[in-house]
């Protein structure tokens, strides 16, 4: 099986980061020189997947404006002499394609109805076709070249899962904050899990493994999304549409994050502010200087 279609949906509005997020989407917030949506875009492409789908909504134009080709900076710069600036943005060069649709706000709503809505607006777009899911404000960081996205695709196709999930360990206070799955008999690298529950709370979570922000879904998924009912937030939850899929009876499988893949979840300013600062120490170009400053910083305390 060859999955080349990933769906980044794009559409959440952000309040946790107000007032940084007012006037521009949280995923366009900078880490380090690049905002966090091309971090995931780029982790995409390294992956193998040619054709992306991102679930916008309201005040989201300028990530639509980010990927699309720039003819004024383009002559710009290359009459500067500074084209080579332009390089970590040529993605014709490597024969990707970017499609948008919105995530309307539904009837009776005053905002988004949640991540299951959004992965829902995809179905016209996957068709009857295999497909990644990676959120567009968290970031996967590896020490090395990371094959997480491909990771969860072979697994998938050994396993002849119906949805498989990276997850990663969070501290047992944390549990309420994400999806956290029930895993079902031998646990290793890579597991079977026979629930999974939306920010449960600490005493009621079923273990310590968080949902990590990358899936691999047949089109199975929208079946059940049109069967899920609102829950955690009155939203309608991506994780409640993989229980129906469970009570279904198809496999749902967790691969675990490896010892040197880091999940940033761009969703609170602590999270952000963490994310940023080791994205700007591990430059290659300034983070001699970054860490020069802290330090001295530091010393001035």
């Amino acid at each position: 099986m060859s999955i080349e279609k990933v769906v980044i949906p794009v559409a959440g509005l952000g309040t946790r980061l107000l007032p940084a997020t007012k006037s521009q989407p949280k995923e366009m917030l900078p880490v380090g020189r690049k905002p966090v949506v091309q971090y995931v875009v780029e982790e995409m492409i390294h992956q193998g997947l040619k054709k992306f789908l991102f679930i916008t909504g309201r005040n989201k134009r300028s990530i639509e404006d980010h990927f699309d080709r720039d003819m004024e900076l383009t002559e710009r710069l290359t009459e500067s002499g500074n084209a080579e600036l332009l390089e970590e943005l040529d993605y014709e060069a490597e024969g990707v394609d970017f499609f948008y649709t919105r995530q309307s706000i539904r009837l009776g709503w005053k905002t988004p109805a949640g991540l299951g809505d959004a992965v829902a607006s995809a179905k016209d777009f996957v068709g009857r076709e295999s497909f990644v899911v990676a959120l567009g404000d968290s970031i996967i960081k590896s020490g090395a070249y990371s094959g997480l996205v491909q990771r969860l695709i072979a697994s998938h196709v050994r396993h002849g899962s119906c949805c498989t999930i990276a997850v990663c360990s969070v501290p047992h206070d944390e549990v309420h904050r994400y999806g956290i799955v029930k895993p079902k008999g031998r646990l290793g690298s890579d597991f079977e899990i026979e629930d999974i529950i939306e920010k449960p709370p600490e005493n009621e979570a079923p273990s310590r493994f968080a949902v990590a922000a990358r899936y691999v879904f047949n089109p199975e998924i929208f079946t059940a999304l049109e069967h899920t009912a609102p829950g955690a937030g009155g939203e309608l939850q991506l994780t409640d549409a993989i229980r129906i899929l469970l009570k279904m009876g198809h496999t749902v499988r967790c691969l675990k994050l490896k010892n040197d893949e880091t999940r940033y979840d761009i969703g609170n300013p602590e999270s952000y502010f963490r994310a940023f600062m080791d994205f700007a120490l591990a430059d290659p170009k300034y983070g001699y200087l970054i860490r020069q400053y802290l330090q001295k910083k530091l010393r001035e305390i």
